[in-house]
């Protein structure tokens, strides 16, 4: 039996990147082997152990073949006497079919770490067809490391996009690797290796759309990156990706991908209200309340400080509209709901003096803000 450190531990170590989870293939070892050494079995398709101590994922040496379309047709092979050079040899890219052996020592028979080197993303060979998740897991590289993606390696994913490999699909799967590369440093890579390739249009065809107008494709990527650089979760993210989007649009793209509630009830915000908000500044005070009532602002503050920053994202000028649309939410916020509440009024009278009292906050604290006043609806006359 012999063990080595495979994939991203072993990539990322040569890159001086910080190693999060190490996986290890373990050459010329049974499942009973596995199991006598105290190993915990964890693999549903194919062997796959918990080391009893460290918890680290081994897996046994496997080969696989192609038996039916999409990401699930596969028939995995695990013996003693599959070699760690087979397993290596199924993966996708050469910067991740590297090993470490326990003495340190570089197994690397497709030359990844000169493909480190050289900062580029290169397929180990014709099986990467195969798995259509690999035209999503290169684009979601290339966002993370900024690599270039070889010629050859590109035409391919092209071919994939083309002869429909990427429509079988499962959306829970386009989702996690959709999220994910959302989440690297420069997410606008992804999408632009997507379109490039072609798969954007064939699995999120909403997006595509966005470059029937190309300045609404430059103004999504732009968001998207400036939500990146504040270090944004996800749903702030999509949402400023999806604010050029029409509505309709991005309650397609959230069926399509099963997208989370949250991400896809921001992302519809956005839609709906970003161009409000990017024009928080020109607002008067009625306005500025309908806004607040249409977006839950009242009852779910932080989701609208998200939804101001995802509709912000990238925009020149923006802290002042930012500044004015939060001192105006919290001014209305300060109004004691509860205290109107105990007037013995009507539900609808309550509802009536609520609102009167949060607009009046409102527009007592953008008169009281001299950078910004508000204007009346008069001085539109």
């Amino acid at each position: 039996m012999k063990i080595y450190c495979v994939g991203g531990a072993v990539r990322d170590e040569l890159l001086g990147l910080p190693v999060k989870d190490r996986d290890y293939v373990v050459v010329g070892a049974t499942p009973e082997e596995m199991l006598q050494r105290g190993f915990k079995p964890v693999g549903k398709d194919f062997p796959v152990f918990l080391h009893p101590a460290t918890h680290e994922e081994y897996a046994l040496a496997r080969t696989e073949r192609k038996i039916a379309r999409g990401y699930h047709g596969f028939e995995f092979h695990t013996a003693p006497d599959v070699t760690l050079e087979q397993d290596l040899a199924r993966r996708d890219l050469t910067i991740n079919a590297i090993a470490r052996d326990s003495q340190g020592k570089l197994i690397d028979p497709f030359n990844g770490a000169s493909d480190l080197k050289a900062g580029v993303l290169r397929h180990v060979g014709p099986a990467f067809a195969e798995d259509p998740v690999r035209i999503l897991r290169v684009s979601r590289f290339a966002a993370r490391l900024g690599f270039r993606i070889a010629p050859e390696t590109l035409a391919l994913m092209r071919q994939m996009a083309e002869n429909g490999e990427a429509d079988a699909l499962v959306a829970e799967r386009v989702w996690q690797e959709f999220a994910r590369g959302l989440m690297e440093s420069q997410p606008s890579r992804m999408i632009g290796v997507l379109r490039e390739c072609g798969a954007l249009a064939r699995v999120m065809p909403e997006l595509e759309t966005l470059w029937e107008d190309p300045d609404a494709g430059r103004d999504a990527l732009r968001a998207l990156d400036a939500s990146a650089r504040a270090g944004e979760a996800l749903e702030v993210r999509i949402a400023a990706l999806a604010r050029s989007l029409d509505p309709l649009a991005v309650e397609a793209l959230a069926e399509r991908l099963k997208m989370p509630a949250d991400s896809r009830d921001l992302a519809l915000l956005a839609a709906r209200y970003g161009n409000s908000i990017a024009d928080a500044g020109e607002l008067t005070p009625e306005e500025l309340f309908e806004l607040f009532e249409a977006t839950d602002g009242f009852r779910r503050p932080e989701r609208f400080h998200s939804l101001v920053r995802a509709a912000l994202a990238g925009e020149a000028g923006a802290e002042p509209a930012r500044v004015r649309l939060e001192r105006a939410l919290a001014a209305a916020a300060e109004v004691d709901a509860a205290a109107i509440a105990r007037s013995g009024a009507t539900p609808a009278e309550i509802g009536r003096r609520v609102a009167e009292a949060r607009l009046a906050a409102i527009r007592q604290t953008l008169e009281d803000w001299p950078h910004h006043p508000s204007r009346s609806r008069e001085d539109d006359d």
